[in-house]
């Protein structure tokens, strides 16, 4: 059993309403040095570990011109994350109780991540960044330039 799925004292859990389809398109894959959320820091290092995003076809051509960014945001689904916490309590915190929408938690109703990391290089449909703090394999949304962050 993942500790994700344990409810720490005093956590509330509600039933998540029916799936509905937001239209997300999943457009690559982020390959990370971590297989379990055990191992994963809580949030990631621009000195840390590389990460390499791998872009699927046809938004390889989404691509040009990232090169000269030194930032990017990237923003990925954490396809394990449960979604019915509406309360909950940090990680490594025993302290109070907080509503899911007061916290940086991955567990989430819509478990979208977003971090903002420094990009080291650039090979045709792969990414090399440092800073992230997911799974290999979490699903990549988005990337967008990280412009005065």
């Amino acid at each position: 059993m993942d500790h994700d799925d344990v409810l720490r004292d005093g956590e509330v859990a509600v039933p998540p309403p029916a799936a509905a389809d937001a239209g997300l398109e999943f457009i690559g894959t982020i390959h990370s040095p971590w297989t379990s959320r055990t191992e994963t820091p809580r949030q990631g290092s621009a000195d840390g570990p590389t990460f390499r995003i791998e872009v699927f076809e046809p938004w390889v051509a989404a691509v040009e011109g990232m090169e000269v960014l030194e930032r990017l945001e990237v923003l990925y689904w954490l396809h394990l994350s449960r979604r019915d916490l509406v309360r909950q309590r940090p990680g490594n915190d025993e302290g109070e109780l907080r509503g899911t929408f007061a916290l940086r938690s991955p567990l989430r109703p819509n478990p979208i991540g977003t971090s903002i990391v420094t990009l080291d290089r650039i090979d045709g449909a792969n990414i090399f960044v440092r800073g992230l703090d997911c799974l290999d394999g979490t699903p990549l949304l988005d990337l967008k330039p990280a412009w005065g962050r």
